[in-house]
């Protein structure tokens, strides 16, 4: 199962990538997420990890496995039966605005049944995301 979600946000990308990177405060722009902790100190990087706590869903350790400042970062997560990977890319569009572009991949035995019965919450959190992303970063 695949969802995405994107904006256009009136930012440069850095102003974008330091907001979407500094994971242990998205619970300040975004409801999608209650909670973050990083796991280890320093700059987001390949291997870093996060737990992340969400409304109706389990807590989960996030690790980085792809980065590529300041335009993309991907990190992937296991449940049972499932295996998530969100990804997270600002796209250039000229004169100080960029694209984010969200997406949440699933795959696993049991992917497809979380994905009937999460899907239409999964939506509304990369939504959620995308809209809280796009007023941080234009706020300043």
């Amino acid at each position: 199962m695949r969802f995405v979600e994107s904006v256009e946000i009136a930012a440069d990308v850095d102003r974008v990538w330091t907001v979407q990177t500094d994971v242990e405060r998205w619970p300040d722009w975004t409801p999608s997420v209650t909670a973050a902790r990083r796991l280890e100190p320093g700059p987001l990087g390949l291997g870093a990890t996060a737990r992340l706590e969400q409304p109706r869903l389990r807590p989960a350790v996030w690790r980085v496995t792809e980065i590529d400042p300041p335009h993309v970062f991907v990190w992937e997560s296991d449940s049972p039966g499932v295996h998530s990977r969100g990804e997270h890319r600002i796209v250039p569009l000229g004169d100080g605005r960029v694209r984010a572009e969200l997406a949440m991949v699933q795959t696993g035995p049991l992917a497809g049944l979380v994905g009937l019965l999460a899907g239409r919450t999964i939506r509304r959190y990369l939504a959620q995301e995308a809209d809280g992303l796009r007023r941080r970063c234009e706020r300043g």
